[in-house]
Formats: structure tokens, C-alpha cells, sequence
């Protein structure tokens, strides 16, 4: 028994090494997002924080609404892009742990 308790440990300890790491690489990470077909763009990194926002010129000056919501459209596709990159990454992580569907980890 104390064997498999000792294992259990060490394999606690690895996936809290491993989530430290992938927690750091995730601020490594940036994507874009994109509307208007890519007149407004949102690079975003791994921890959901806006890095930069650029809007094509020709929009400056027209509809206020449209370009509010073309921004709110690149920010919810780069958190969409976010999110996939982020699973896509580090699905690996919580390999053998046995989490319960749709439970995700604390990144």
C-alpha cells in the first residue's frame, strides 16, 4: 500500500511541475483574432489578456455600432482561438488522471 501511495505522490508532484510550466508557456502564446473578413483584429495570449487591437483605416469614421461590434467579434474569436490552442497544447497534461467530461484544468 505505502507504494502506491508513494507512486501517486510523484505523480502529483510531476503534474504540478507540468502545470507551472504550461501556465508560463501560455503567456507565450498569442493568437488573432479576425472580423469584418480581417478589417479588425485582436491578438490575444494564452491567459485570455488583449495585446494589441488593430482596425483597418477604412472603418475609422463609419458606423459606430458596426465597429463596436466587429471589435466584440475579433475579442470572441480570439478567446474561441484561445481556448482551442490552449486544449490543443496541453491536452496531454491531465493524461491519466481520469477527469470527468467537460472538467478542464486551471490554466
Amino acid at each position: 500500500m505505502k507504494g502506491g501511495i508513494g507512486q501517486l505522490m510523484k505523480q502529483a508532484q510531476k503534474m504540478q511541475a507540468d502545470m507551472k510550466k504550461a501556465q508560463e508557456e501560455m503567456a507565450t502564446i498569442t493568437v488573432v483574432g479576425e472580423s469584418g473578413g480581417g478589417m479588425v483584429k485582436v491578438t490575444m495570449n494564452g491567459k485570455h489578456q488583449v495585446q494589441a487591437v488593430a482596425i483597418d483605416d477604412s472603418l475609422i469614421g463609419d458606423d459606430k455600432d458596426m465597429l463596436e461590434d466587429l471589435v466584440v467579434a475579433a475579442c470572441n474569436d480570439a478567446q474561441r482561438k484561445v481556448e482551442a490552442t490552449v486544449q490543443e497544447k496541453f491536452s496531454g497534461l491531465a493524461g491519466g488522471l481520469n477527469l470527468p467530461p467537460g472538467m478542464k484544468l486551471p490554466f
